[in-house]
């Protein structure tokens, strides 16, 4: 008897992408080439299901942590009223509070310790105040609508408190690389900015802002002095 040779051939498009391939086999030179069939699976497709089920299963946890972070930034003892002015303070700040940092600190030198859209007679107007490097402050008005500046207001209360109370400002802006620009602009992501601060008294110092939404429900916020992550203001939970 001839011994028997079998050739067997499969495909590297079916060895890759998975499927099946057919192997021929000759057995002796007067039989007909015998066919077999070869299923070939790929695991880099159950793989991909795996890694598209995680990533849908990452992103409903980040939404649902968002959701949970709004609801609880949100300051619940707001009437009808409150909103409603809110909501038109808001719609009138067309500078934004990181615009209207930048152009204080054009006008005066120094570090930008605090912004908020305030009442100034019947107008509006962004307030900065301002920390120079030879420890000075100044008030900077801006407009909201213009992004023009109204004028510089020079603070020339040096009283004890006052001095002491300027210490601890730099001390915590010292160990601060996030700036209270930087600050209303992650703020920003939640609504209209209309008031950063720096929190230099609690144990864990950050940039405190207030967000306006649409409807005029205002939002309470924490900028980490370091990191610059986002949280809800949980300070008087």
């Amino acid at each position: 008897m001839k011994r028997n040779i079998v050739i067997a051939t499969i495909t590297a498009v079916a060895l890759i992408g998975g499927g099946t391939a057919t192997a021929i086999a000759v057995a002796g030179d007067d039989e007909a080439p015998a066919k077999k069939t070869v299923s070939v699976s790929n695991d880099d497709n159950n793989r991909a299901d795996t890694d598209t089920d995680d990533t849908a299963q990452d992103q409903a946890e980040d939404q649902a942590e968002d959701k949970a972070e709004d609801k609880a930034a949100r300051d619940t003892d707001q009437d009808a009223e409150d909103k409603a002015e809110n909501a038109a303070e808001a719609k009138a700040g067309q500078v934004t509070a990181a615009d209207a940092i930048r152009t204080a600190l054009k006008h005066k030198s120094g570090t930008a310790v605090s912004a908020d859209l305030d009442d100034e007679g019947t107008n509006l107007v962004w307030d900065v105040d301002v920390l120079t490097g030879g420890g000075k402050w100044f008030s900077v008005q801006v407009d909201p609508g213009t992004g023009k500046v109204l004028g510089a207001l020079a603070d020339r209360d040096d009283d004890g408190d006052d001095a002491a109370e300027t210490a601890q400002i730099r001390a915590a802006l010292q160990g601060s690389s996030v700036t209270a620009a930087e600050a209303a602009e992650a703020a920003a992501a939640k609504g209209t900015v209309t008031s950063v601060d720096l929190d230099e008294e609690s144990t864990d110092q950050a940039w405190e802002a207030d967000t306006t939404a649409a409807d005029g429900t205002g939002s309470d916020w924490r900028v980490d002095l370091g990191s610059g992550k986002l949280t809800a203001d949980r300070t008087e939970d």
